[in-house]
């Protein structure tokens, strides 16, 4: 795992033995080199040092294996980078984590460093020709406890050949029924729309993750995902429920953030996080080298917050409170928020 506390180890003085002053006393301040923690450098080792200590601290596991289905129909809002980089904070944790790449697109699969070109055996093969799904089943080489069921591009034809095929609402409930490897979570990352495949996803999980985009559309279309989810309920997944929400791509430098997250929190309440995902460049490159934020750059604040995240999820999962210290809590009334409380 790539981490830049790695490389940035202390400075070895250049002159060693004591030092003295200057005959003439006017050597400049500005010229002696500063604190090791006062640099960018130091200052982004010890948040990593700090963070991957917070990860190795541990997690209580939940008593049963919980089923998590990130969805939202909006696209743009952070479904894939949350699915995989709470995986993987939670794998950090101890936890053993399954993610279900569920969309045609495979940026999941991407992001986890799991090829998935055409032959490679995928989440198609498991909903469309009934293959177990711990043929498909890829661990992910960053990351130790986190593992990947990819998508590849057949998926995007499994929406029309599910249509025909007996119970196709529940066949990837079956698949995860009949997995018997031991899996604290399972996140199904599902596609922008709410078709089959989104509704095999909710038939199968028992909690539903919705990111929210701390932007003017957040809300826009959000009815329509909470419809299906208690349609769902009502006829095929009485266990289903919304449990999290989480806001994402926070810019605390705006009031329409702040405006948005609080919005949010009025709407749904205690199912939002206090923890919250700001915008980070880091976040954006890590896809491009195969790898989630946590071992791109374990000291970024995107990091630091997915892992706070992870943490309140699993201690909520748990009945257990939240200690906010840590959290990237969004708004006055929320910072001000004593610890230990939920």
């Amino acid at each position: 795992m790539r981490s830049d506390a790695n490389i940035a180890g202390p400075m070895t003085d250049p002159v060693p033995g004591p030092r003295s002053e200057s005959s003439g006393g006017d050597v400049s301040r500005e010229t002696s080199p500063p604190p090791i923690d006062d640099t960018p450098i130091g200052r982004a080792a010890q948040l990593a040092v700090e963070a991957l200590g917070r990860a190795g601290e541990g997690l209580p596991r939940p008593d049963q294996t919980r089923v998590m289905v990130v969805a939202n129909q909006k696209g743009g809002v952070g479904k894939t980078t949350t699915t995989v980089n709470l995986a993987a904070s939670l794998a950090l944790h101890g936890a053993r984590v399954l993610v279900v790449d569920l969309d045609p697109q495979g940026n999941a699969s991407t992001a986890l460093g799991i090829d998935h070109h055409a032959e490679v055996p995928s989440i198609y093969d498991v909903l469309v020709e009934s293959k177990p799904l711990s043929e498909v089943v890829q661990p992910v080489v960053d990351v130790e406890g986190l593992f990947c069921a990819p998508a590849t591009i057949d998926l995007a034809g499994a929406e029309i050949e599910l249509v025909s095929l007996v119970a196709r609402e529940s066949r990837l409930q079956r698949a995860i029924e009949a997995y018997e490897q031991p899996l604290d979570y399972i996140l199904i990352d599902c596609p922008p729309s709410l078709g089959l495949l989104t509704v095999n996803a909710l038939v199968a999980g028992a909690e539903v993750l919705i990111p929210i985009q701390c932007e003017y559309y957040a809300l826009e279309g959000l009815g329509q995902l909470i419809r299906n989810v208690d349609l769902v309920r009502a006829h095929l997944n009485p266990t289903l429920h919304v449990s999290t929400i989480l806001l994402t791509m926070y810019d605390g430098r705006t009031r329409l953030a702040s405006q948005v997250a609080d919005e949010v929190r009025g709407h749904f309440g205690e199912e939002v996080l206090r923890t919250s995902i700001p915008r980070s460049v880091r976040i954006s490159e890590a896809p491009s080298y195969g790898q989630t934020v946590l071992t791109y750059d374990p000291g970024s604040s995107g990091s630091l917050s997915y892992l706070e995240a992870a943490r309140e999820i699993a201690l909520r999962g748990v009945g257990m409170s939240y200690d906010v210290k840590h959290a990237h809590a969004i708004g006055n009334s929320q910072q001000s928020i004593s610890e230990g409380t939920q």
